[in-house]
């Protein structure tokens, strides 16, 4: 009888170790995937990303009046990658299309995606940042915010851009952006959220002055040095 009950307690010791070890592994693989992959190398420029919506304030503050001004002053240390969308939701309509829910409606939507395609149209940083800077300050009527932004900022594939928003390729690129959205870890729950190497800390500090959390990073060599002093 009471080698009976040793093997039961041994038994039930081994249960509850291994199930210890198992939840140990979910854990600390969970924690490696929540790190971003990026890894950049010596005096290569930051990755700036931007998640950000069309038509929310906060967004179109960090845009014009921090991002803008820290790629005039520093753009050989630093690439932007912008991704508008936010917090939205993208739906699979039974044909295979999709739609979306934004957090500022349709129009948001409509804007977003405008966003999307200028985004991919044009190559050049500077004018690719300038558009999406000009257009996010008014973006209540996204179509006309295009071409008025287009005009000012000289840009003259238009037609590139409302052939992109007009067909299935708009909504393909919005989705994209969602997914690239939904995958941060941790969750996104404010928006604009900015990540610098694929690392999603400091973000007080960021919107308050991104050049300075650029310039803490970007490591020691003589681009850095001379654009920084006077931020650190």
């Amino acid at each position: 009888m009471v080698s009976q009950t040793r093997k039961r307690l041994l038994i039930l010791l081994v249960i509850v170790v291994i199930i210890f070890l198992l939840i140990r592994y979910v854990f600390f693989t969970g924690s490696l995937e929540d790190v971003e992959s990026y890894r950049r190398n010596v005096g290569a420029p930051v990755l700036v990303t931007v998640f950000y919506e069309a038509l929310c304030p906060d967004s179109k503050h960090f845009i014009t009046k921090q991002l803008v001004p820290a790629f005039k002053e520093a753009s050989i240390l630093m690439d932007t990658k912008l991704v508008p969308y936010g917090k939205a939701s993208t739906m699979t309509n039974p044909d295979g299309t999709y739609r979306f829910d934004c957090q500022h409606g349709q129009v948001e939507c409509d804007a977003n995606t405008y966003h999307a395609c200028t985004i991919e149209a044009i190559q050049d940083p500077q004018s690719r940042l300038d558009m999406i800077a000009c257009m996010i300050r008014d973006n209540r009527l996204p179509k006309e915010a295009l071409h008025k932004c287009a005009k000012q900022h000289n840009i003259d594939n238009v037609d590139l851009i409302q052939k992109c928003f007009d067909s299935s390729h708009g909504s393909e690129l919005l989705k994209l952006n969602g997914d690239l959205t939904h995958a941060l870890r941790p969750s996104i729950t404010f928006i604009p959220t900015i990540t610098l190497d694929g690392y999603q800390g400091k973000q007080a500090l960021i919107l308050k002055n991104l050049l300075a959390e650029i310039c803490k990073i970007a490591g020691d060599n003589d681009k850095a040095d001379e654009i920084c002093h006077q931020h650190l």
